[in-house]
């Protein structure tokens, strides 16, 4: 299954939720590679297991389910999460991208593009593929939640 959407950062619209930077999303971004819990429910512990300047291999604790996965990334630009099939969980691939349709704009976006193993067209996952996708765009849009919430504790203004 492949799905893909943008989420409205700032809310161009509604001058009483306050604009973040690049650099601010950006920043939440990373804290979702170094530390998924409060991104993911359910997830009881996350072990960063290897480390470079562009990727890290990770082990999320899921209660009984373990899945391994790698991050990389092109700084200011995109974060890629990607998990081998287990027997508990299928393959996948996130991809989140910043946007920013005029260099020095508010308008900032996250593109989440989603592959997975599920099917769309054959078998019980073909039942599944509106059930997640729906369930992805909720977690997208807590993600822009939970990396709002990131840079007002940081902000020292």
């Amino acid at each position: 299954m492949e799905f893909e959407h943008l989420v409205e950062v700032n809310l161009l619209d509604d001058p009483a939720v306050p604009d973040l930077t690049r650099e601010e999303v950006w920043f939440g971004l990373l804290c979702r590679a170094e530390d998924p819990r409060p991104f993911l429910p359910g997830l009881e512990s996350c072990e960063v297991l290897t480390r470079s300047e562009t990727a890290l291999t990770r082990r999320l604790n899921f209660g009984k389910v373990q899945i391994f996965d790698a991050v990389r990334w092109q700084a200011m630009d995109w974060i890629c999460f990607e998990s081998a099939a287990t027997a508990e969980h299928p393959s996948g691939r996130l991809t989140i991208s910043l946007e920013q349709p005029e260099p020095d704009s508010a308008a900032l976006f996250l593109r989440f593009a989603y592959r997975t193993g599920l099917s769309e067209t054959a078998g019980d996952d073909a039942k599944y593929a509106d059930y997640v996708r729906s369930a992805y765009h909720q977690s997208d849009l807590d993600t822009v939640k939970v990396v709002r919430m990131i840079v007002e504790s940081t902000r020292t203004d």
